[in-house]
């Protein structure tokens, strides 16, 4: 063979198989995209008739412990009766009080490997409380900071891990109602953890689509009784 012409063999092949490298690189990096645009977000979910959500703890018996944590193919019953019922959207309560949310997180994930059309989204609580919570010495003045901080903490690690299934953050669950006595806390505190999660997400510690709330009723806004102003 020429030396001239397998030269010229030569680079037009590796022209072309760059070609063909750059071309796939740009299809799959277009695949991204495409993919990240199809994400179901907070507010396709939200408000839509036809993604109920339902509250869920998951526990067995009439108090919660530790000891008594639903396992994750005992989460994955609940979450396929739930889903047959038509729920598509479930809230939890503590991000790391409990291990209730990861391991239902781990459950949903299952099943989504297992069933594609198996669809389940999550509002992810983190718990919030006063100091001396659930103790003789409450003092709903100052709040359990540590403790808070590690509940959101994990919810923002849970939130990076599943951004396919969580959605939504809920910073508190009923912390602020007067009713919950043993642990509630005033209004200041759950916005200051609200703000936390808000800026986490301007500087890209959350997905940009992660919507962030508290999940307390009208009277720890003003709209309760006098005391409650």
């Amino acid at each position: 063979m020429n030396i001239g012409l397998g030269l010229k063999m030569f680079l037009f092949g590796a022209i072309y198989l760059t070609l063909i490298m750059v071309g796939l690189m740009s299809s799959c990096a277009s695949d991204s995209i495409k993919n990240e645009d199809k994400m179901i977000k907070a507010e396709d979910i939200l408000g839509n008739s036809s993604y109920k959500a339902i509250c869920y703890s998951g526990y067995r018996n009439k108090t919660r412990n530790l000891n008594d944590e639903p396992t994750i193919p005992e989460i994955k019953v609940d979450l396929k009766l739930l889903h047959a019922l038509g729920f598509r959207i479930i809230r939890t309560y503590q991000s790391k009080m409990f291990p209730h949310s990861r391991n239902t997180l781990q459950a949903i994930k299952e099943l989504k490997q297992a069933d594609s059309n198996f669809e389940m989204y999550m509002m992810l609580g983190a718990w919030i409380e006063c100091e001396g919570a659930f103790s003789d010495s409450v003092n709903h003045d100052v709040e359990n900071y540590e403790q808070n901080k590690s509940e959101i903490d994990e919810a923002i690690r849970l939130a990076q891990e599943y951004p396919e299934i969580v959605k939504i953050i809920a910073a508190g669950n009923e912390s602020m109602v007067h009713w919950a006595q043993t642990y509630f806390v005033k209004p200041a505190v759950v916005l200051n953890w609200v703000n936390y999660l808000q800026d986490k997400k301007e500087k890209g510690a959350l997905h940009k689509d992660v919507w962030i709330t508290s999940s307390d009723n009208f009277a720890s806004w003003g709209g309760g009784s006098a005391d409650y102003y």
